[in-house]
């Protein structure tokens, strides 16, 4: 079976690209620990230096607090942000409730796949671990080692198949769906810090790729 040839051994992030607003990104490689901040400059969006083929990506994350309605902070695979053909697999907060995640995955940018899960806590109380299983027919999102969502290929439906990079970022994604999505950005609580700890990345599928371009 294809998931059975897939090895979902780990190691530790060992480098990171910051895309936008590097003084809003701190990366401490010998913690293994990432800051992003959002305030007044705008929000960041690091990634990994190499596109993977499959495996497992996971941090331990502990999400802003404060009021955080408008925002959006995620960690998410995608064979390119920005382009419109991507393949993508997310797990996103919504800072209007932080009891809840969304999760969702494209293929040669087409999503529409999402689906809400209660937490259980406030993602911004502490650390938990946010999981993404990848193999060539199904996709597990897992939350502290607990499965809650698992999506099988099947035929005449895709799943996503191009080598992608590991990304996380914090924006105002407040102007989407006129603020139904994330909720109106308030702001009052600035600035905004989103943690990742143990951050962690496949061992043996990385692809050659020093850039994003």
């Amino acid at each position: 079976m294809a998931d059975a040839a897939v090895h979902h051994q780990t190691q530790p992030i060992r480098e990171i690209a910051i895309d936008y607003t590097p003084e809003a990104c701190t990366h401490c490689p010998v913690s293994n620990s990432i800051a992003l901040t959002f305030d007044h400059r705008g929000g960041a969006r690091w990634r990994s230096t190499t596109r993977f083929l499959y495996g497992t990506f996971s941090s331990l994350i502990q999400c802003p607090k404060g009021n955080t309605s408008g925002l959006n902070f995620n960690i998410y695979v995608s064979s390119l942000e920005g382009d419109k053909s991507q393949d993508e697999i997310d797990f996103e907060f919504l800072g209007k409730d932080k009891t809840i995640v969304q999760t969702n995955y494209y293929t040669t940018g087409t999503g529409n796949r999402e689906q809400i899960h209660d937490l259980g806590f406030d993602c911004s109380d502490g650390f938990h671990e946010y999981t993404i299983k990848w193999n060539p027919d199904s996709i597990e999102w897992l939350i502290d080692g607990k499965v809650v969502r698992r999506a099988e290929k099947k035929e005449g439906e895709a799943l996503p198949e191009k080598p992608m990079f590991l990304y996380a970022s914090v924006w105002d994604a407040s102007y989407i769906a006129e603020a139904k999505w994330t909720g109106p950005y308030i702001g009052c609580d600035a600035p905004y810090v989103c943690l990742y700890k143990d951050i962690q990345v496949p061992v043996a599928t990385s692809v050659e790729c020093s850039s994003a371009s």
